[in-house]
């Protein structure tokens, strides 16, 4: 035995100095880790604003920088001019306290901006949609956010990439940037505003905290919101009515933000950009965030149009799975055709009975 190890001794000390020194894989590894910290940071000083601002544009003529922005704060680049329509995707994930938050997207949402910048299109996906997911084959849309986001402390920014990934497959069209809320930050900033006023068209009642929203408006805190925004049990028409609840919040965030002077005003605006914490992060590799800053004032009409993907009834489930949702033969391709080609005011007008009032 001990020859044996005298011999692997000799065999390593033969072949050390032909080992490769490991400095530069090294350093690279130090390099990638300090751009993840940087985007991670970067993620969340962006955060708050992406989300208001870029979530149906609302308030921003508003805006008034006192100077104009030289320049792209986030990589260099020259702010310039946008053309052509834009496609934010905001994903809701629940989750509470600063625990890991669920590893399935609730609510997935793209905002559409035309290239007339005309008014913005708040477009809702149905989470139970049947979609292709890469190494999943065919399963629902909210398994992408659980796909990439991992084990065993999820990671927002890659469940956000593979979900990103699986909407710009089934819509056809470039995702400039995006967000991911979970339901601690938006408790937070729902705080941070002093409530947000909900307009509800039925009455909602919790199954969670048997709290009763009645119909009409009303100002949530952030327990209320968080509560009213998980609820599907009860509803008419379940996960698809906490779509459109979603919306009206969303609405009325932006309403109460604007009605605070907090798009216009630095300091507001600086602590309403700390309020979600790590509850919230975003990408914005696609479109820097001055370069988005630059485009949202051009909106003709900050009244967003709140809509829904048309879907089908839901169909059988797989053994051992759960009932899911399929596209609609007839108007699911002609609404995807629709966004692509930047014709969802021609489509809505044609279908004014899929339009969801978020007021």
């Amino acid at each position: 035995m001990n020859m044996i190890e005298d011999d692997l001794r000799a065999a390593f000390v033969r072949h050390e100095p032909l080992a490769p020194s490991t400095g530069a894989l090294r350093a690279a590894i130090d390099r990638l880790a300090a751009t993840r910290r940087r985007r991670r940071q970067r993620f969340q000083v962006a955060g708050v604003t992406l989300a208001l601002l870029a979530a149906l544009g609302v308030g921003v003529p508003q805006l008034r920088p006192d100077r104009p922005v030289e320049g792209s704060l986030l990589f260099g680049q020259p702010a310039g001019a946008q053309s052509g329509a834009l496609n934010i995707l905001l994903v809701g994930v629940d989750g509470f306290g600063e625990d890991p938050p669920s590893r399935l997207a609730d609510s997935i949402l793209l905002v559409h901006i035309p290239a007339d910048r005309s008014r913005p299109y708040l477009i809702s996906l149905p989470r139970d949609l049947e979609v292709s997911v890469p190494g999943r084959g065919n399963d629902k849309i909210n398994t992408a956010f659980f796909d990439g986001a991992g084990q065993p402390r999820p990671d927002l920014d890659a469940g956000y990439d593979r979900t990103r990934q699986v909407v710009a497959d089934l819509t056809g069209v470039r995702v400039d940037a995006g967000a991911v809320l979970t339901f601690a930050g938006l408790r937070r900033i729902t705080e941070a505003v002093d409530g947000v006023e909900v307009c509800l068209p039925n009455e909602v009642r919790s199954s969670h905290s048997r709290r009763i929203f009645p119909a009409g408006c009303q100002r949530l805190d952030g327990a209320a919101s968080v509560d009213l925004l998980r609820q599907r049990r009860y509803l008419p028409d379940g996960a698809f009515d906490r779509d459109r609840n979603a919306q009206r919040y969303v609405a009325g965030l932006i309403r109460r933000a604007v009605a605070q002077d907090v798009l216009s005003n630095p300091v507001r605006l600086t602590a309403l950009l700390s309020a979600a914490g790590k509850g919230l992060t975003v990408d914005d590799d696609g479109l820097p965030l001055t370069r988005l800053l630059r485009v949202l004032p051009e909106l003709k009409s900050v009244d967003p149009v709140g809509l829904s993907l048309p879907v089908g009834p839901p169909v059988g489930p797989p053994a051992g799975s759960a009932w899911r949702l399929r596209l609609d033969p007839k108007q699911g391709p002609a609404f995807l055709a629709a966004l692509s080609e930047d014709r969802l005011a021609q489509w809505v007008a044609q279908h004014p009975e899929q339009v969801n009032a978020v007021r």
